[in-house]
């Protein structure tokens, strides 16, 4: 018998948080779920994050493996870069989450990042992040020049190093490639959550719901309750036991 991705339930959220207009988007279709934090003012981080959105859209249902992930990640970057400027700032956007799909005989999960949001995994009730931040403090930490419970507050905590469109010419994404294991919860977020809920309070949150929607839900209100001065958004994708059905 051939490998099958395990059925998937799925839950999404987001507010504008502290913002009078919300950047983010998100796509949570089938077997793609991520979300992008869109930067360049306002109008044009809106529409950024809808392009690289919309160019992943075709992605759902097909299963695609990490080099078809890739790709649509490169042609995301394109597209952003196309996005209309009217000042020296070219609009730009964060892109992370995760794509469930057959590699190398295994179902699996791609796991995708451009930019300083996040993807999470929740296995066996312990939150691990996914993802790498691409972020001056990140990079900072990751030398020893900053210490980890300092970036929270950083003043550089906002300076991507890497994002879709902006004023690179390409890009080159994260790409995590792991076996999904029956149980397996997946968060894919903006910092707008991350920057105002710690990692131990999301994995609380993530806990206290069974169903993801419900989850999603009570990720984004915790945030908002707390005082998030951003957009939020967050998606989450629970891998089934295969008795269950959605």
């Amino acid at each position: 018998m051939s490998a099958r991705v395990p059925r998937l339930r799925w839950g999404a959220a987001t507010s504008p948080g502290g913002r009078a207009e919300n950047e983010d988007a998100l796509l949570a279709d089938r077997d793609v779920f991520v979300v992008a934090d869109g930067m360049g003012g306002h109008d044009a981080g809106e529409v950024a994050s809808a392009a690289a959105v919309a160019t992943l859209r075709p992605l759902a249902g097909t299963a695609p493996g990490p080099d078809r992930v890739r790709a649509a990640v490169v042609a995301a970057h394109e597209a952003v870069r196309a996005v209309p400027s009217e000042s020296s700032r070219r609009p730009g956007t964060t892109l992370t989450g995760v794509v469930a799909c057959v590699h190398e005989g295994v179902p699996c999960w791609v796991v995708l990042n451009v930019g300083d949001s996040r993807t999470y995994r929740m296995a066996g009730a312990v939150l691990e992040q996914v993802t790498v931040d691409h972020s001056e403090v990140a990079e900072l930490v990751a030398g020893g020049l900053l210490p980890p419970d300092d970036a929270a507050h950083h003043p550089w905590r906002h300076v991507v190093t890497r994002a879709l469109g902006g004023g690179a010419t390409t890009v080159e994404p994260d790409l995590f490639v792991m076996a999904i294991s029956p149980g397996d919860r997946m968060l894919a977020c903006t910092d707008g959550l991350t920057d105002t809920l710690p990692d131990a309070r999301i994995e609380a949150e993530l806990k206290a719901a069974h169903d993801p929607q419900a989850a999603a839900d009570r990720l984004v209100a915790a945030a908002v309750a707390a005082g998030a001065g951003d957009n939020v958004t967050a998606v989450v994708v629970d891998a089934l036991p295969r008795a269950r059905v959605r």
